[in-house]
């Protein structure tokens, strides 16, 4: 078992690693991209990636403080359903009403693995080549999905 600060060394350390690994890796648009911190341009909606002992999960969080914005948003994300899970090559999961970490009330659009350990070194690889293909995937989709939240501002 880890401390609080072993473990927060190891997820710094990862996440360190994955980011100088994705750095390598242009945006869609072909510009460098922060991957870890990717920014949607919209304000209150997030592409998050975890890892923890058990998983590792990527997905888009909605979290407008307006639950009937963030409802709108979600909707709109509904109309894009096709064309998102196309562009990532499956189907991800959709909850309308979910609360965070923190307890706030969100929409996500997620997918995770399970079986990976980010305190293994070893499952380092598994959870780089989880993460990296639907990172680059979202980035790819959100070039052309964007302008459609830009109306909703």
């Amino acid at each position: 078992m880890y401390t609080k600060q072993e473990a927060a060394a190891l997820k710094q350390s990862f996440w360190t690693a994955f980011g100088q690994y994705m750095s390598l890796h242009l945006s869609a648009e072909g510009e460098k991209a922060n991957w870890i911190n990717y920014k949607t341009g919209e304000k209150n909606i997030y592409f998050r990636m975890n890892a923890d002992n058990r998983t590792a999960s990527i997905g888009i969080e909605i979290a407008h403080p307006s639950s009937d914005i963030q409802h709108l948003y979600f909707e709109q994300f509904e109309q894009l359903k096709a064309v998102l899970h196309e562009t990532l090559g499956e189907e991800w999961t959709w909850q309308k009403d979910v609360r965070d970490e923190t307890g706030r009330q969100v929409c996500r659009i997620y997918t995770f693995t399970e079986g990976i350990n980010i305190f293994k070194k070893d499952d380092w690889p598994a959870i780089i080549s989880f993460l990296k293909p639907r990172i680059i995937a979202l980035d790819e989709f959100w070039i052309s999905a964007k302008y459609v939240f830009e109306t909703l501002r």
